[in-house]
């Protein structure tokens, strides 16, 4: 649903941002022509070309970039004040849109899931990609990411407590080869590789004593998914190298053997972030409470693992 009045320079700048008239229709949840309808409708009004149109791509024109630059800002503040006057009401309601990694949005499910049981009148709208984006241009309410990857603009948040990678292969690998005791050690396993969002391969990396390394494995399977990787190694293709959480309960069922937990500490884990607004959107606020009551309590793991 689109704020009365602002359909037309919201379209703009979601054609600005996707520099594609069909993905910034998807973003607003318009149809593709109604969207070109108002960029023309308002093109014609203004007697500027916003847009350079081909049949292949889409740019701003010149006094588009213009015009873009400084409605953007405007806009913003005219969200705020809508955001303001409809935090008056008795509950939060409305869309939050979330960008995040995929490992995240399977860890931070029942949080979900628990947002929307409590607060029925909104709907989270979550986006998930592995390329580190900026929430703000594209039109997000807030992030989840490692803590070392929020912006320092941003305010964070953590979700639960600290994180730590987990290096397992199934009982049957380690009784055909003896357990690594290093890093080093890894060169004579079979490995399962991951792809990363850029296409370059994931070096593993370890820490002990202030020793810092990483290790470009080899082996016979590569994948860009966490969950092929995590079913693989059940599977006795190799070892892999996962978030602790995601395995814990094969690890204690013992399905999974972890090796080189000595090489493996802990790290801060993930946060949500958001701009760091004079006002936050009700519903935003609704959820950083969640976020923080939450930690409280920390999520099974079980709960994370049925869903990886």
């Amino acid at each position: 649903m689109h704020r009365s009045g602002m359909t037309e320079l919201e379209a703009v700048l979601a054609v600005a941002r996707h520099g594609s008239f069909r993905a910034a229709a998807v973003e607003l949840g318009m149809s593709t022509s109604a969207l070109s309808q108002a960029v023309a409708g308002l093109e014609a009004r203004i007697g500027v070309r916003l847009f350079n149109r081909t049949t292949r791509s889409v740019s701003l024109s010149e006094a588009g970039a213009r015009f873009a630059a400084q409605v953007a800002p405007a806009l913003l503040q005219i969200r705020d004040a809508l955001d303001a006057a409809a935090d008056l009401r008795a509950r939060p309601s409305g869309t939050l849109r979330l960008n995040m990694h995929a490992g995240a949005a399977r860890m931070i499910g029942p949080l979900l899931h628990e947002y929307l049981r409590r607060y029925p009148e909104m709907q989270l709208d979550v986006v998930t990609e592995g390329r580190l984006i900026d929430i703000v241009a594209a039109g997000f309410d807030a992030g989840v990411r490692l803590v070392e990857q929020v912006p320092r603009d941003m305010v964070a948040v953590p979700i639960g407590g600290p994180l730590s990678m987990a290096v397992v292969g199934t009982p049957a690998c380690f009784a055909l080869q003896e357990p690594p005791r290093t890093p080093a050690e890894l060169s004579a396993h079979r490995c399962i590789r991951l792809r990363l969002p850029g296409g370059e391969l994931y070096r593993w990396e370890f820490q002990k004593e202030g020793e810092a390394l990483a290790i470009d494995v080899e082996g016979p399977l590569t994948l860009d998914d966490m969950p092929a990787m995590r079913a693989a190694a059940r599977d006795g293709i190799g070892l892999a190298y996962l978030s602790e959480v995601f395995v814990r309960a094969d690890i204690a069922s013992g399905r999974l053997q972890r090796v080189l937990a000595d090489w493996t500490p802990p790290f801060p884990g993930i946060a949500l972030y958001y701009p760091s607004r004079r006002h936050a959107p009700a519903g935003l606020r609704a959820f950083v409470e969640l976020v923080r009551e939450m930690n409280e309590a920390p999520i099974p793991a079980d709960v994370h693992s049925s869903h990886t």
